[in-house]
């Protein structure tokens, strides 16, 4: 059984960490400037088709 590599685990989590407090910190940013905050989970609203 191959030896786990903790050192590459860890660096992997904490850019993943770095990331989404970057993140976090641009939609600050964008909210002190007074825009609204983009939300990636919801799909973009097409309003050219009627439902």
């Amino acid at each position: 059984m191959p030896k786990p590599n903790y050192e590459f685990a860890k660096r992997q989590r904490d850019l993943v960490k770095k990331q989404k407090k970057e993140q976090k910190q641009q939609r600050k940013a964008g909210a002190q400037q007074g825009q609204p905050p983009e939300d990636p989970l919801k799909p973009p609203v097409d309003k050219t088709t009627d439902a």
